[in-house]
């Protein structure tokens, strides 16, 4: 839209086009516009923006234009193509396969981390552009005058088109290198071109950082697709068992509703279903065989573990858990809602603590373990339970959908499940400001919760925020 602005007994005219000083509504109808200056008293009658409202807002915003970008990206055919070779090219081997699930689940992560940070930035750059609007807004008046010194100038110059941010700074350092600004107006242009200048710098970083953030999304949605296709290899590899495993999920889904506490699902899943049971037994064997080794044992056993390439047909954990403090990763990449002891809404402390996450992200293990539980379990939704060892147990709950099973001993990193789209209504999930998916995680020793936050790695754990 085209505004005629006419500056006070100057008889000329400067036209604005759809240049955006102000949001939705800067320019919604003609008007004259004020003296330099003018604009003050309108300031002081707005109530400033909240900071925290105006950041969660923001990202809302940011986050429904990159969800509506991600559904436009394809992968091409040539990309298509290499990929499933690669797949069919691999050694079809459950180690090999289990391996590369683990690679791909960490490559997934650390390119859903970086959609994160990007979302934050693009949120960031949005709200200094927003400031600067507001506050360009308030000086429209200052810029009408500025140009209509220009054309007062020069020869019946054409109206000035203003349509970015460096149209008008153009303007702005011609007017001060003609002289066509009076010195009582010089200081208050040099700011407004200080201010045009950093708009155009904020839009231009705002262009690369979304460049920057369709190429990670386009990688994201291709290691997405290569996991598919590993979880369906693995399913083939344990299609010759699959009526028990029927079998099984039909029972453990009886236990699960008969069960009112963790504790009770945890004792019938290990003495009703049978992969649970005998996997837990073997875990149990190995780990009092561990007791039993030497000190040079020991040293040799854990030395193998920090090499990186443990027994890749351990049955129980590669460590004890209790050794593995600030050294584990999240499970997923999402930001810290809410931490172990907080208010839980319902007037009692968290049990545990909660994750908000993108839509579709990748839920891995965080510790080596026995999968004892893997479905739906009361007021907790879908919720997986893994046995890491010496009394402890691992929840996880809030996906969507859940890829292992109960009785597989998995490795930490290896991928379990995936988020959906939005929150589930869960228990565990009551008093957030969010409607992004949220996972929620507790550890328990000997049957009760334990803080977690000693076992995270520190540049995953960060202060709790209900900002997202």
């Amino acid at each position: 839209m085209i505004l005629p602005a006419f500056a006070a007994g100057l008889g000329a005219t400067v036209i604005f086009a759809q240049f955006d000083f102000g949001g939705a509504g800067a320019f919604a109808q003609d008007a004259p516009v004020a003296a330099p200056g003018a604009g003050t008293s309108q300031q002081a009658d707005q109530t400033l923006p909240d900071p925290a409202a105006e950041l969660k807002k923001k990202r809302d915003e940011t986050r429904t234009e990159l969800e509506a970008l991600s559904k436009t990206i394809n992968l091409s055919s040539d990309r298509v193509m290499a990929l499933q070779k690669s797949i069919a090219d691999l050694d079809k081997s459950s180690t090999n396969i289990r391996q590369a699930l683990i690679d791909s689940a960490a490559r997934r992560k650390t390119l859903e981390k970086q959609i994160l940070e990007s979302e934050k930035k693009l949120a960031d750059l949005g709200i200094k552009e927003d400031a600067i609007r507001r506050s360009l807004h308030e000086r429209r008046g200052l810029l009408a005058e500025v140009l209509a010194a220009l054309q007062r100038m020069g020869r019946n110059p054409p109206p000035a088109l203003l349509v970015t941010p460096d149209d008008a700074l153009a303007s702005v350092r011609s007017a001060i290198l003609l002289g066509a600004v009076v010195p009582g107006m010089r200081k208050e242009t040099d700011k407004l071109a200080a201010d045009l200048a950093n708009l155009a710098a904020l839009q231009a970083a705002s262009v690369v950082e979304k460049a920057n953030l369709t190429a990670t999304m386009t990688n994201g949605i291709e290691e997405e697709r290569r996991m598919d296709l590993l979880l369906a290899e693995n399913d083939k590899l344990s299609r010759s068992s699959a009526a028990d495993l029927e079998a099984e999920k039909k029972r453990s889904e009886e236990l699960a509703g008969k069960a009112t506490t963790l504790e009770g699902l945890v004792a019938s899943m290990e003495s009703e279903i049978a992969s649970v049971r005998e996997a837990a037994e073997a875990a149990r064997r190995e780990e009092e065989n561990r007791k039993l080794l030497t000190d040079e044992q020991r040293a040799q056993a854990r030395a193998l573990a920090d090499s990186g390439v443990p027994d890749k047909n351990r049955i129980a954990p590669a460590y004890p858990f209790g050794e593995l403090k600030a050294k584990l990763e999240l499970p997923v990449a999402g930001d810290i809602l809410r931490h172990f002891g907080d208010a839980d809404g319902t007037g009692h402390e968290a049990m545990g603590m909660t994750l908000a996450t993108n839509p579709d992200t990748v839920v891995t293990a965080p510790a080596d373990g026995l999968v004892v539980f893997a479905g739906a379990f009361r007021s907790y939704g879908q919720m997986i339970i893994l046995d890491a060892g010496e009394g402890y147990h691992l929840v996880l709950s809030g996906m969507d959908i859940i890829s292992t099973r109960q009785g597989k001993f998995v490795f930490a990193g290896e991928p379990l499940a995936v988020m959906g789209a939005k929150r589930v209504a869960s228990a565990t999930a009551l008093a957030l400001e969010t409607n992004r998916p949220t996972l929620y995680i507790e550890f328990r020793k000997d049957g009760k919760p334990v803080d977690s936050r000693p076992w995270w790695s520190a540049k995953d754990t960060g202060k709790a925020r209900n900002d997202s």
